[in-house]
C-alpha cells in the first residue's frame, strides 16, 4: 500500500497566489492611472474630494493669540481725542457755555494740530478736547471748511503723540479697517471697531452737498465723527464722518478719503481757509411751486448781498433773481457750485438776472470765499 503526499498540491498551489498577487498589481497600477480621468485630479489629493484643484501652498495656520487690530489701538488710540462742542446754554444769567454737542478729532502733528469734522466744531464758542493721558484742553479753530466738511484745531500740550497719514487711493475693497473714535461721548472715548473696507467713491449728498467718501462696515456711531479710520499698517486712510441711518439697515459708515482731505488740511493749516470762487451772497431757491404762485422765474432770490463781494461791486443787490451763468441755467445752489466751481477768484463770468419784470446780463469777476 502506498502513500498519498500532499507536497505535489503545495506546488501547484504556490504558482496560483503568484498570479493572483502579480494580477493584483496590475489591476491596483491601472486604476490608479485611471482614476484621474474618472473623478478629476483632485481625487489624489489626501482623500480631498473628487474635483476640487491641489492646493499647492498651503495656507499658514492662523496665530489665534495675535490680532493686528490690537497694535493698530495701540498706536492709533492715543492720537484719537475727545473734542467737545461748548455754546451759550440757558441759565438764570444766561452766561453759561455747555457741551452742545460731540465728536472726536485726530491729532496729526505734535505741535497739536487736530484734523476733525467741520460739522463737530460747526457755531461753537469754546472747544474742550479730552486727550488720551486724561487733560483737558482748549482748541483754537485753525481752519475750517463745510464744503469738505474738515477742520483744523490747534491745542498747545507740549510733545503729543502723532498719527500717521497715509494712502486712501492706494486701497483695495476687502482690506482692513478699524475705527477708533468716541461713540456717544468721553464715556465710551476711543473705542475701537473692526470691519472692511466695503467700498471706494461713494457718491453721498448730505444737506445738498455732495461728498465722494469710503464705505466701511465698521461701526460708526454719533460721536466718531471726526475720529479715525486707519489700515492695517496703522496709517490713517480716512476721517470717519456719518453712518447710514436706516430702519434695518446697519454696516454702512462712511470716512473722508484722506488723499482728498491732505491738501485741504495743508491749506487750512496755512491760509485758515480754502481758497475758493464767490459771489458772496445770501439767498434761497424759488422752486417751481413758489415761481408759479408770484409770477417769478425759477432761480436763486437774492436776499441780500456781501458788502464789498463780488455780486455787491458788480451791482447786484437784495431781491434780484439769478437765472443763469455764463448761458447755463441756474434754479437750485447746487445747478450756481456746479457751474462756479470750474472758476478761480478773480476769474469773470456773466450772470444773468430777473429784476423787477425784465432779464439783465451782468458782468461779475468772482471773488474769494473766506475772505469775503
Amino acid at each position: 500500500m502506498g502513500y498519498f503526499y500532499e507536497y505535489p498540491r503545495r506546488r501547484r498551489i504556490f504558482p496560483i497566489i503568484l498570479l493572483c498577487i502579480v494580477s493584483a498589481a496590475i489591476g491596483g497600477l491601472l486604476a490608479l492611472s485611471l482614476a484621474p480621468q474618472v473623478y478629476g485630479p483632485g481625487f489624489i489629493n489626501g482623500g480631498a474630494q473628487p474635483g476640487l484643484p491641489r492646493q499647492e501652498e498651503p495656507l499658514p495656520p492662523a496665530d489665534l493669540d495675535y490680532s493686528p487690530v490690537v497694535a493698530i489701538a495701540e498706536r492709533v488710540g492715543p492720537t484719537v481725542v475727545g473734542v467737545s462742542n461748548l455754546r451759550r446754554g440757558q441759565s438764570i444769567f444766561d452766561r453759561d457755555l455747555v457741551e452742545s454737542g460731540s465728536g472726536s478729532g485726530v491729532i496729526i502733528s505734535r505741535e497739536g494740530y487736530i484734523v476733525t469734522n467741520y460739522h463737530v466744531i460747526e457755531g461753537a464758542e469754546r472747544i474742550m478736547v479730552a486727550l488720551a493721558d486724561g487733560r483737558q484742553l482748549e482748541a483754537q479753530i485753525t481752519g475750517s471748511d463745510p464744503d469738505t466738511d474738515l477742520a483744523v484745531l490747534k491745542i498747545e500740550g507740549g510733545d503729543l503723540p502723532a498719527a500717521s497719514l497715509g494712502e486712501s487711493d492706494v486701497l483695495k475693497v476687502g482690506e482692513l479697517v478699524v475705527a477708533i473714535g468716541n461713540p456717544l461721548g468721553a464715556e465710551f472715548a476711543r473705542s475701537v471697531t473692526a470691519g472692511v473696507l466695503s467700498a471706494k467713491e461713494r457718491e453721498i449728498v448730505i444737506q445738498d452737498r455732495e461728498f465722494t467718501l469710503l464705505q466701511t462696515d465698521a461701526a460708526i456711531n454719533p460721536g466718531n465723527s471726526g475720529g479715525a479710520l486707519v489700515n492695517s499698517q496703522g496709517h490713517v486712510i480716512g476721517i470717519n464722518s456719518v453712518k447710514l441711518v436706516i430702519s434695518g439697515v446697519e454696516g454702512m459708515g462712511f470716512a473722508i478719503p484722506i488723499s482728498d482731505a491732505k491738501p485741504i488740511i495743508n491749506e487750512l493749516i496755512a491760509k485758515g481757509y480754502i481758497s475758493r470762487p464767490s459771489l458772496g451772497i445770501w439767498g434761497i431757491v424759488i422752486d417751481e411751486g413758489l415761481a408759479w404762485e408770484n409770477r417769478l422765474p425759477q432761480g436763486i432770490f437774492i436776499r441780500r448781498v456781501v458788502q464789498g463781494g463780488a455780486a455787491d461791486k458788480a451791482g447786484l443787490g437784495q431781491n434780484d433773481i439769478i437765472t443763469g451763468i455764463n448761458e447755463a441755467e441756474v434754479k437750485t445752489f447746487e445747478d450756481l457750485n456746479n457751474i462756479i466751481k470750474d472758476f478761480k477768484p478773480g476769474d469773470s463770468i456773466t450772470v444773468t438776472i430777473y429784476r423787477q419784470g425784465k432779464t439783465l446780463k451782468v458782468p461779475l469777476t468772482l471773488g474769494e470765499r473766506g475772505r469775503e
